[in-house]
C-alpha cells in the first residue's frame, strides 16, 4: 500500500471540534478543562484571588459544584462517631456511628439560600458529588468502608433528591458522563472504580452491565471527582505519607486526570498548598472551570467554620496549545500535541 493509500485508511482527522476516524467512528470531543489540566505542572503558579468565609456551619464538606453564581456543597455533620470493633465483626471494621447528610447552597459571598438533609438511616455519608448541567449526582454511604450506599439526583433548584440505585460498597465520589449516560463512582479510599449505564430520563439501565475495576494508581485517595469531558474524569484528594518509622507523616495533596476507557492517570499533579491553618487545600471538596489565561479553582479544605479558596492557576500560551497533529512513522499514525 502507498503513503497516500496509508494516510487515506488510517489518519486521525478533525472534524467540527471532534475527532473522527476514517469510516465515520467519532471518538470522544475534546475537553478545554481536560485539556489545561493536562498542562498543569509543579511549576505551574496559583494565585489566591478571594478568601470567602461561609456564613454558617458546614460541618464536614465532602463534595462542591458551581452553577453560574451560586454553589452546592454536600457535608456530613457527625453526632455520634464510629467506634472501632476489637476484631471484625460482619467483615465491618467499625460501627455505623450516628450522623445527619447535608446539602447547602449558598452564594459567592458565602450566604447561606437553601439547605436539606439527605440519607437514610445508617446511610448519612454523602460523597463527591458532579453537575451535568441539568442535575445534581449525589452519593450517600454509611461511615465506614465496604458497606453500603445509595446514589442521588438531585434538582439543584428545590434540592429534591431521587433515588437512582443502591450498591453494595462505601462510594465515596461520583462522576456523571451525559454522552455515554453512564454514572461513574469510586469506593471508600478510591480503591475500585464503578461505571452505571443510565437511561435517558436518569435510571439504571438494565440493558447494559455495571463495571468495577481496581483503581491502578496508588498517588492520592480521592476526594472528590467531576467529568472533565472526552472521556475523562478530574479528581483531587489527599494521601497520609509515612516520614518515620516512629509514626511520622505528612499530609500529600494532589489531582489526578483519569480515563474512563481504562481508568488509569491520564495527569497527575501534587498540590502543596495549605491553609493558614494547615489545612491541605485539596482534603475536601473542590471545582475547576476553564480561564482565558488557564484555570480557577474552588477549595473548602477546612471543617465547621469553612472559608471558600478562590485561586487562579495560570497557563503559558504554549501549554494551552494541545492541538492534535498527525504524524506518520514506520506507517502508523500517531496523535501528538502541537509543538512537540
Amino acid at each position: 500500500m502507498g503513503r497516500a493509500a496509508r494516510l487515506m485508511a488510517s489518519a486521525v482527522v478533525l472534524i467540527a471540534g471532534g475527532v473522527v476516524l476514517a469510516g465515520g467512528q467519532q471518538l470522544a470531543s475534546p475537553s478545554p478543562l481536560a485539556d489545561r489540566v493536562r498542562a498543569l505542572t509543579r511549576e505551574s503558579t496559583w494565585t489566591l484571588v478571594a478568601s470567602v468565609p461561609l456564613g454558617f456551619r458546614t460541618f464536614h464538606p465532602q463534595g462542591l459544584v458551581k452553577i453560574g453564581d451560586t454553589f452546592v456543597v454536600s457535608s456530613v455533620e457527625v453526632k455520634v462517631p464510629t467506634k472501632r470493633f476489637p476484631k471484625p465483626v460482619n467483615g465491618y471494621d467499625r460501627d455505623t456511628g450516628e450522623g445527619v447528610g447535608h446539602l447547602f447552597r449558598f452564594d459567592a459571598r458565602g450566604a447561606l439560600l437553601a439547605e436539606t438533609t439527605i440519607g437514610e438511616g445508617a446511610i448519612y455519608h454523602p460523597g463527591g458529588l458532579d453537575f451535568d448541567g441539568t442535575n445534581l449526582w449525589v452519593p450517600l454511604t454509611e461511615y465506614r468502608p465496604d458497606s453500603r450506599s445509595i446514589l442521588y439526583r438531585v434538582d439543584p433548584r428545590s434540592l429534591r433528591a431521587v433515588e437512582v440505585l443502591r450498591v453494595d460498597d462505601s462510594i465515596g465520589g461520583v462522576a456523571y458522563d451525559p454522552q455515554a449516560r453512564t454514572l461513574h463512582g469510586v469506593s471508600w479510599g478510591s480503591r475500585r472504580f464503578y461505571g452505571w449505564p443510565l437511561t435517558g430520563d436518569g435510571r439504571r439501565d438494565g440493558a447494559r452491565p455495571a463495571t468495577r475495576v481496581a483503581n491502578p494508581s496508588h498517588y492520592v485517595d480521592y476526594q472528590d471527582c467531576k467529568y472533565a469531558g472526552a472521556r475523562q474524569m478530574l479528581c483531587t484528594g489527599v494521601a497520609d505519607v509515612a516520614t518515620s518509622a516512629g509514626g511520622g507523616s505528612f499530609r500529600l495533596g494532589g489531582l489526578d486526570l483519569v480515563s474512563l476507557d481504562d481508568h488509569r492517570p491520564v495527569h497527575q499533579v501534587p498540590v502543596a498548598l495549605r491553609t493558614a491553618s494547615g489545612a491541605v487545600l485539596t482534603q475536601n471538596p473542590s471545582w475547576f472551570e476553564v480561564t482565558p489565561t488557564g484555570l480557577r479553582g474552588y477549595f473548602l479544605p477546612e471543617d465547621d467554620r469553612s472559608t471558600l479558596y478562590v485561586y487562579d492557576i495560570a497557563l503559558s500560551v504554549a501549554a494551552l496549545d494541545l492541538r492534535p497533529r498527525v504524524l506518520e512513522r514506520d506507517g502508523a499514525v500517531e496523535n501528538r500535541p502541537a509543538g512537540t
